[in-house]
């Protein structure tokens, strides 16, 4: 864990410890607060890294919410987690969060055995609403209505079908309930779709705003001056006017919520006296927030796709890197390999099309975005739908990359099989972000998407050793006219001259890497480079394993597996995924069901809850690092002494 200093604190949140604190202060010192805050924010990200931008842009509502809600007796939900750094500093961890994302530090996400004011882990987007209604249900059933419940929505999380489903629900039951749409424009990469657009149509009409304005003032003077006999008919003429003049209200006032807004998200004063009204209104509220994402930090805010959650170190002042650069070449990142490999086989072939939901950037697709905009699809932060709008141009001919990260494709699992297993759709799966993912942590792990894949009929698994395989493998899979998943890891291959010619794999098929005796350790995917380096540690020990790389874990190469169980004693099986169902135990049935009974043990992340820390620190945790899997080799050759005594006489 960094035991480094914490970031400098201002004064007045010097004195915070607690929300409580924060509610001892006067009004006017709030803007204050939230100018310390921010600052905290920024000198913390300038040299401890972690997601950045977002926060910055919900300091005045944070500092708001904590000033009028009385947490943790009322509940504040996050969605998505990454807004919450104000939040946790506001909530006592100040002082440790220096180890934010850090081996034993707290997390970059709201998380419930941390801390009593997260109440509910986010690390996925648009769970908000649905977990939030719960809590408000709940509170209902228990006749605690004293207490009241919120949920921040922001980044992009209205984009999801989940979030419609959960305001679906919240019309029909009709919680005391607050929702705030965070209404930044951004997910990680810029909003996409007809939600943006309208949003942003109602918040930058002047003439619209004024005259909703001077409708709504007209209303509650006329509701004074009635009084209680008549308040009802002006309540339905509010509604009448409101569904006439206000395009938001046409959506969510016709799913049963009352709406409100757009408010400035960066008036602190003006959003404490905005809550303090909703707090005293009972029944289901949306909240419409405008605000800057990167907000007081000119470069995010000039850039928020770039400084979402810089992996540099900078200058607080001008956002000017302060790490020396390295002058040493080093391997491109998967995604990056996976970005160019797309723009090349879409320009030999004019029916390739990408599909990401809402991870352009990160999944490598920026460039053939702007190069090829009608042939590279944002869905926005709805797995779902990318995957069977996949299948949707899968079926009349389209050779569709859907780009999702590993943690993902869980949200699509249904859609996977329902939609493109059964029909048996050559839609292709680049599963990012497979594996241990580092500081993103357990809600973010790659690790299980093996073992869900596997038995799903049609599918064709994969994974490359490097990024030359990565290649070859979208190559082949262009050709396979299949369901085809392509897994790979988080971070930088390992190959410096990876721009190599496009060769078809066979599909089915590993490959011998490294001969050796008595002990064969068969791989799958990048992390066999770290038994690659295993055995670099043991030449000196005279140990000498044989390497095989799988490359498919589905269908799995049973002619290689009946030559290993013939030729060797022990068999090692080595991935960066969960070991329950996971490529070692499809090992194992395929040679039970040969009829083999040569011992098998698999190295893999063992049945744990895998939290944030590197990913090397992670490789260690879970006993398939290069030291591991090296002390694994050296125990299986020591159940093999006696024979190889007698070998050697």
């Amino acid at each position: 864990m960094n035991t480094e200093n914490p970031t400098p604190v201002g004064p007045l949140l010097k004195t915070i410890e607690s929300p409580a604190d924060l509610r001892r202060l006067p009004p006017e010192l709030l803007p204050q607060v939230a100018e310390e805050l921010r600052q905290f924010l920024i000198h913390h990200a300038a040299r401890y890294g972690g997601h950045f931008a977002a926060s910055l842009g919900v300091v005045e509502l944070t500092v708001a919410l904590h000033y009028v809600y009385q947490t943790p007796q009322d509940l504040l939900v996050w969605d998505v987690g990454h807004q919450a750094y104000g939040h946790k500093v506001l909530t006592g961890r100040r002082s440790r969060f220096h180890t934010n994302r850090l081996k034993d530090g707290i997390s970059g996400f709201p998380k419930r055995d941390e801390s009593v004011y997260d109440t509910f882990g986010v690390g996925h987007s648009s769970t908000a609403i649905s977990a939030a209604l719960g809590m408000a249900e709940a509170l209902r059933h228990l006749r605690q209505t004293d207490r009241k419940v919120v949920a921040v929505v922001g980044d992009g999380a209205l984009t999801a079908g989940l979030a419609f489903e959960g305001l679906n629900n919240v019309g029909m039951l009709q919680p005391d309930l607050l929702i705030i749409l965070n209404d930044n424009q951004m997910s990680i990469d810029p909003n996409v779709g007809a939600l943006k657009d309208y949003l942003a149509g109602i918040t930058t009409s002047r003439t619209y705003n004024r005259f909703r304005e001077e409708v709504w003032k007209w209303l509650s003077r006329l509701q004074e001056k009635l009084g209680a006999p008549v308040r009802d008919y002006a309540a339905r003429l509010e509604e009448a006017w409101l569904v006439l003049l206000s395009r938001p209200a046409v959506l969510f006032e016709s799913l049963g919520l009352r709406y409100f807004g757009p408010v400035d998200g960066h008036d602190v004063q003006g959003l404490v006296e905005t809550l303090r009204n909703l707090r005293r209104l009972p029944g289901p509220k949306l909240l419409h927030c405008r605000t800057v994402k990167g907000k007081g930090f000119p470069p995010a805010e000039k850039d928020p796709l770039k400084w979402h959650a810089p992996a540099f170190r900078f200058d607080p002042a001008t956002g000017e890197p302060t790490d020396p650069p390295s002058s040493r070449p080093t391997p491109p990142k998967y995604q990056d390999v996976f970005g160019e490999t797309v723009i090349e086989l879409a320009c030999q072939d004019e029916r390739v099309v990408a599909v990401t939901p809402a991870m352009l950037s990160g999944s490598g697709l920026t460039k053939m975005r702007q190069l090829m905009p009608e042939r590279c699809y944002d869905v926005g932060i709805a797995e779902q739908h990318a995957v069977t709008f996949s299948a949707g141009l899968a079926t009349q001919g389209m050779k569709v990359f859907c780009s999702i990260y590993s943690t993902f494709l869980q949200r699509a699992y249904d859609q996977v099989i329902h939609d493109v297993a059964i029909q048996n759709l050559p839609v292709i799966f680049c599963l990012d972000r497979a594996g241990a993912v580092g500081a993103d942590g357990a809600t973010h792990q790659g690790l299980y998407d093996i073992a869900y894949l596997r038995p799903i009929p049609n599918l064709i698994l994969s994974a490359p050793l490097n990024e030359s395989e990565l290649r070859n493998l979208m190559y082949t899979a262009l050709r396979a006219e299949k369901p085809f998943v392509i897994r790979y890891p988080r971070g930088n291959g390992v190959l410096l001259e990876w721009r190599t010619p496009f060769e078809e794999v066979p599909i089915g098929k590993g490959r011998l890497l490294r001969e050796g005796e008595d002990v064969a350790i068969l791989s799958y995917g990048h992390i066999g480079n770290e038994v690659l380096e295993a055995c670099r540690l043991l030449e000196a020990e005279g140990l000498y394993p044989a390497v095989y790389d799988l490359r498919f874990a589905k269908p799995l190469d049973l002619e290689l597996l009946a030559e290993v169980a013939q030729r060797y004693k022990v068999i090692l099986t080595v991935e960066d995924g969960v070991r329950i169902g996971g490529v070692g135990s499809a090992v194992l049935e395929a040679l039970a069901d040969q009829g083999y009974s040569v011992p098998v043990r698999r190295l893999g992340a063992p049945d744990i809850v895998l939290e944030h820390a590197t990913q090397a620190e992670q490789y260690a945790l879970c006993g398939y690092d290069r030291q591991a899997i090296a002390e694994a080799v050296r125990q299986a050759y020591q159940t093999l002494l006696p024979l190889r005594a007698w070998k050697r006489f």
